[in-house]
């Protein structure tokens, strides 16, 4: 059920804007999580949320980074979280783009055969004009 919904989502026109609120929704909840075990390094929810912005998006600055080891742990998983979800965003836009100029190709090709009868035609004709038979190759 669940990667019939995920593929639904990522194939919906809307797409940015699940992957902007889902971000969104990661960075509120990592943010919060990790101002809860690890309260010395994260004073404050705001803090805690501009790390969780810089984790998610792994530009990672460093100005701010867990201490206890359970805010370790939490910062591995939005960091496994982040890399996955980048990469999610780079597959989808990597398939619409493909998509797009496959379908482009196949608008192309369409007449294809027609477009090789015709020039056949036209090659077995200069072949007779020169006087020299068709090849079967």
């Amino acid at each position: 059920m669940l990667p019939r919904r995920i593929e639904r989502i990522l194939t919906s026109r809307h797409v940015v804007l699940h992957l902007v609120w889902t971000t969104i929704v990661l960075v509120v909840i990592f943010g919060v999580l990790i101002r809860l075990v690890d309260e010395e390094e994260f004073p404050s929810v705001w803090l805690a949320m501009w790390w969780a912005i810089g984790t998610v998006t792994t530009v990672g600055y460093g100005d701010i980074a867990p201490a206890e080891t359970s805010g370790r742990i939490v910062a591995a998983a939005l960091m496994i979280v982040g890399i996955a979800f980048l990469s999610l965003v780079t597959a989808t836009v990597a398939s619409a783009l493909v998509s797009r100029a496959a379908g482009e190709i196949s608008e192309d090709t369409e007449d294809l055969p027609s477009i090789l009868a015709r020039i056949e035609e036209r090659l077995e004709r200069l072949e007779r004009q020169l006087g020299s038979e068709p090849s079967d190759a």
